[in-house]
Parts: C-alpha cells; sequence; structure tokens
C-alpha cells in the first residue's frame, strides 16, 4: 500500500529512512549462543535444552498464548535468518505499564540510529534500568549488553519536529500515556513505525518498528558493560 501524508493520523508527517545500522541492546543473559552452550556438553544436549526452552516460549511455541494484539501468523520463523527470536521476544514480552510506543498488549522494536547510535542506546537502557535501582532502593549493579545491530528501509512517521508534543514528554508516566495511544493510531492507519528523539541523550534519534517483518539484516555488535556503584550515576565500557 502507498501512503500518502494526509493519511497520517494528525497530519503527522513521514519520512523514508534508510538505515542499514541501527542499534538495540539487550542484555547479555538472553543472548543464546552463550547462555545456553555451558550448560551442555554435547550438541545432542544443548539440542536437548534448547527443545526445552522453545516449548515454555512464547517467542517460538505456537500453542502458548500470546498478548491479546499479537497474532501468531505475524511472528517470524527460523526461515527469516538469524535473530528471529529476538525480534519475536520483542513483540511477545512487554512490562505491563508497556513503554513509550507500546502498551502491554504489545511490544515493539526499539532501537537507535542516526548520530552517535550506541551513545544514544546505552544512554536510553542505563535510564531504564536506573529507574528500576530506583525502586530497590539501592544503586549497585553490573550488566553488560549486547548490541543487536538492524537495517530499516521505509517510511516512518517523523517525530522529531514535534517540540512540546505530549507523547515526547520525557516524564513517563504521561509521556508514554500519550505516546501508546499515538502508536495505536498509527498502526490502525496501518503504519509501520516512528522515528523520534531520544528523551535521554540530546542530539541522539531512535525509532520504534510496529511490524516484526520490518526488522531486517540482525547481527551482533560489541558488549557494553554498565556499573553503578552507589549512585545512580552509571559508568560505561566497552567490554
Amino acid at each position: 500500500m502507498q501512503l500518502v501524508e494526509n493519511t497520517v493520523p494528525r497530519g503527522l508527517p513521514l519520512v523514508e529512512i534508510v538505515e542499514p545500522a541501527t542499534i538495540r541492546l539487550i542484555s547479555t543473559a538472553y543472548i543464546e549462543e552463550p547462555a545456553m552452550a555451558p550448560l551442555a556438553d554435547t550438541d545432542a544436549a544443548l539440542a536437548f535444552l534448547e527443545e526445552i526452552e522453545r516449548k515454555t516460549s512464547l517467542r517460538q511455541n505456537e500453542d502458548m498464548p500470546l498478548p491479546s494484539d499479537v497474532r501468531q501468523d505475524e511472528l517470524l520463523t527460523s526461515a527469516y535468518g538469524y535473530g528471529w527470536t529476538y525480534v519475536n521476544a520483542a513483540f511477545c514480552y512487554t512490562r505491563p505499564q508497556g513503554s513509550r510506543f507500546n502498551d502491554g498488549n504489545r511490544g515493539a522494536w526499539y532501537a537507535a540510529f542516526g548520530d552517535a547510535p550506541k551513545e544514544t542506546a546505552v544512554a536510553e537502557v542505563g535510564h531504564h534500568l536506573t529507574r528500576e535501582l530506583d525502586n530497590v532502593g539501592r544503586y549497585e549493579n553490573v550488566t553488560r549488553y549486547r548490541e543487536l545491530i538492524a537495517g530499516f528501509l521505509g517510511p516512518f512517521v517523523d517525530l522529531r519536529d514535534q517540540d512540546g508534543a505530549d507523547y515526547l514528554d520525557p516524564v513517563e508516566e504521561s509521556g508514554h500515556a500519550a505516546g501508546q495511544k499515538l502508536a495505536r493510531e498509527l498502526r490502525g492507519a496501518d503504519l509501520g513505525g516512528v522515528v523520534y528523539p531520544s528523551s535521554r541523550r540530546a542530539g541522539g534519534s531512535c525509532l520504534a518498528a510496529f511490524r516484526t517483518t520490518l526488522v531486517q539484516n540482525i547481527r551482533q555488535g560489541a558488549t557494553w558493560e554498565l556499573t553503578w556503584a552507589g549512585s545512580p550515576e552509571f559508568a560505561v565500557a566497552e567490554v
């Protein structure tokens, strides 16, 4: 379907993006290759463990119930190539309160791009983990994140010049509710995603993809270690 700007809800602009190397950070605890292999002595044992994981995984097992707004036929399979389970996980496993452009019933693929995307990605995940440590009341933590690099091509709704819009409010309690409402409108109009300014790094850009098939050519990149040592400020080191 060819989209024109006057069909976009709220009259928002579209931009054609060509981004071969966006960056999404996930905890190395969820990177399957190093996490599973140390548990098995043989290939057969590893295959057995992977089959157990598949049977208990929303992103891989077609018999398990999915979030209410995710359809089985839109999830990827191994035929899609490396990273298909990571994409499915992004849409199937959500926080109950959701994130900026998704609610608890459906996830999205978030990534940083543009100017210094690594710094933007680190700032975003560091902010959210700091919020979790706020809830615990203890800033003692070390977490490693791996880059998942992916390409995107096509029209996205461009929110980067929407200064003051409620859905870009850095205060999550208000900004996320407005962003989730906008995302439902855009998905209802069959739009694939949004690009928007990072709330956690000035000058940074992010995207949120609403469709699994938009995520292309996934590969792993660098590993970053974030360390909290008694305060909300965290140190960053490439491993």
